[in-house]
């Protein structure tokens, strides 16, 4: 049973949600013990979107909910105009929890006359009145610099290994997909006790945007995989990654990834018999005709995010959560 707060909440604590993932506000709610602040968002005639706080916030401090996933600038204007009203109602303090943070793939310059969109978005949250952010495995750990606010990075890392130690799985493996996600997987594999492979990545076009997977460094034949990776977008790269490893003689490979973006034809493409399952959080709503296959399972992170918020509210340490897994995650 989900561990519930009631009664340790301060009555100047006050929880909005934008209109990206309603559910998971919902569930952190219920796992505080607070009601859903009232809050009305919705569109003009002319596109442009309205947003009104239906009740009064002066003097508390209040924490707004909103991924900026699909539609990413739709759901981003949605929060900076609620930071922007919350900061004319005279509220004490506003923490923005964005468990996935748009924009966070675009951390630096990969070829000519780009912007640094993740920084532009950091900028933005701060000039609207944010005094905080929270946020789920951002893409690199680096964006928390971006902010010049408080910005604690939270991990799903043990909510998804948790996952993994339930099912009693012989003879895993982690799978590193790229240089970039060792750390991550070294994580796991301390976690679950597993060995690690890294495999390793081609990459071509303007600014190496597309990507092949080429092979695989380390002993997976006969070995369950498990490939862990921040988000899955369109799929393509996880196709190709368990196409080499069953080249490779591995099993069907289980994923583990935070932030499930299933864009355009990824809920297909996941059905490949090369795919065991796929592990996912509620960081992002996932519809249920996403998750026809079967194949998709999604954990709730709504217990780590009230943990966290309420951690923030007593001015408690927000590391100690993950210190109490024997996890150094530097929050």
């Amino acid at each position: 049973m989900a561990r519930t707060f009631q009664g340790d909440v301060h009555d100047d604590l006050r929880l909005f949600a934008g209109n990206a993932n309603p559910e998971l506000a919902k569930e952190i709610a219920m796992t505080l013990g607070v009601e859903l602040g009232r809050i009305s968002i919705s569109p003009f005639p002319n596109s442009e979107t309205r947003v009104q706080i239906e009740e009064s916030i002066r003097g508390t401090d209040v924490y707004i909910l909103q991924p900026t996933c699909q539609p990413a600038n739709d759901n981003l204007m949605e929060l900076l105009l609620t930071i922007d009203a919350m900061k004319r109602a005279s509220v004490r303090q506003i923490t923005a929890v964005i468990p996935y943070f748009g924009y966070g793939r675009q951390d630096k310059k990969s070829t000519g006359r780009e912007p640094i969109s993740a920084k532009l978005v950091a900028d933005l949250l701060t000039v609207a009145g944010a005094n905080r952010i929270v946020a789920v495995d951002l893409h690199v750990a680096q964006i928390q610099g971006f902010f010049d606010i408080p910005a604690d990075h939270l991990t799903a890392l043990t909510t998804l290994a948790d996952h993994f130690k339930q099912k009693q799985i012989d003879n895993g493996v982690i799978i590193a997909p790229d240089a970039g996600r060792v750390k991550l997987a070294e994580k796991y594999s301390n976690i679950l006790g597993f060995p690690l492979a890294l495999m390793h990545k081609r990459r071509s076009g303007e600014g190496g945007r597309e990507v092949e997977a080429a092979g695989v460094v380390g002993d997976v034949a006969g070995k369950n995989p498990i490939v862990v990776d921040d988000e899955i977008a369109t799929g393509g790269t996880v196709l190709e990654q368990v196409a080499v490893l069953e080249e490779a003689g591995a099993k069907p490979a289980y994923i583990s990834v935070t932030h499930p973006v299933l864009a355009g034809a990824a809920p297909e493409r996941l059905r490949h018999p090369a795919i065991r399952e796929v592990v996912v959080t509620n960081t992002i709503p996932v519809p249920a005709e996403k998750q026809a296959s079967g194949k998709i399972e999604v954990l709730s992170i709504a217990p780590l995010l009230a943990e966290a918020i309420l951690r923030i509210h007593q001015h408690r340490s927000v590391s100690q959560v993950f210190s109490a897994q024997q996890l150094v995650f530097p929050v």
